[in-house]
């Protein structure tokens, strides 16, 4: 099973072109594949609707998208009927089967003075898969500041632990005669966490290795894919300055994939595609088996 993560810029990669076409080249051949910065009327792209040319680009997936805010942008009264409009950003997730479950989840946030600053969030999905039910996270956490990412790890920790407890997004729906889906401990977390391998928001989600014993399994902690499959250094560079695309001082990890430590023991093999050119970000894949 192949899953990849990959925010995409609303679509613009660093020749400044925007072509969906490509990214969704970049991805295809995924069973679940996670998006991020994926809008609708941005004025950045055209006001392009992405999450209609994204499914369109992939009919063969089924797809979920959380817009994580909408903010008017010319709505208007048009023959006596009222048009909404509305600038979306969010992530998406998209699966070659069925998503029985989804909700976005909303992560905290404070109000900014001199930097934008917008509402993030991790879209979760629930899927069926070879190995079993799997909740799958589309996240994409705030870019300017390392305390707040912590505070958005440590709520996404809970409900990624707490899932059972909590019931996800819908349960006892006996009452309407519906079976009661699986509350399954396996998840896989990926996107742009815009943090650095090591850092106190990462240990906070990941864990920090023993000096003894190296990084522990247990299941309070998520599993950094990478780490477990021995891969580092510039193999794992996800990020390339758009205003400096050749500065590799600038290149950084900032796009990771995380599971569950009961699927650790399925991680295969872990890759950077070096060949997209549809964003500032790359590609980033794993196989589990």
């Amino acid at each position: 099973m192949k899953l990849v993560t990959y925010n995409i810029q609303y679509g613009i990669g660093l020749d400044g072109r925007y072509d969906v076409g490509r990214i969704a080249d970049a991805v295809r051949g995924a069973d679940v594949i996670a998006l991020q910065e994926v809008t609708r009327n941005n004025p950045r792209n055209g006001s392009r609707d992405m999450v209609a040319e994204i499914s369109e680009a992939l009919p063969e997936c089924f797809a979920v998208y959380g817009s994580n805010f909408e903010a008017n942008i010319g709505s208007h009264i048009e023959d006596g009927r009222a048009i909404t409009t509305t600038f979306q950003l969010g992530n998406m997730v998209l699966s070659k089967t069925p998503i029985h479950l989804s909700r976005n989840l909303l992560l905290p946030r404070s109000r900014s003075f001199e930097m934008m600053n917008f509402q993030r969030g991790a879209l979760e999905a629930l899927i069926e898969t070879p190995l079993g039910f799997i909740r799958f996270y589309s996240i994409h956490l705030d870019h300017r500041s390392p305390v707040e990412r912590a505070s958005q790890i440590q709520f996404l920790r809970r409900r990624l632990l707490n899932y059972a407890l909590e019931g996800g997004a819908l349960s006892g729906v006996a009452e309407i005669g519906l079976p009661e889906l699986p509350h399954p401990e396996a998840f896989v977390g990926m996107g742009d966490f815009n943090m650095l391998a090591g850092s106190p928001e990462y240990v906070e989600l990941a864990g920090r290795p023993d000096h003894e014993f190296g990084m522990p399994l247990t299941a309070d902690f998520a599993v950094d894919a990478a780490m477990r499959l021995d891969i580092a250094g510039d193999d794992l560079v996800s990020w390339v300055d758009p205003k400096d695309p050749a500065n590799t001082s600038r290149h950084k990890r900032i796009d990771y994939i995380f599971t569950s430590a009961s699927l650790a023991r399925s991680l295969k093999r872990l890759w950077v595609d070096r060949k997209a050119s549809g964003s500032d970000h790359l590609p980033v894949w794993v196989e589990l088996g």
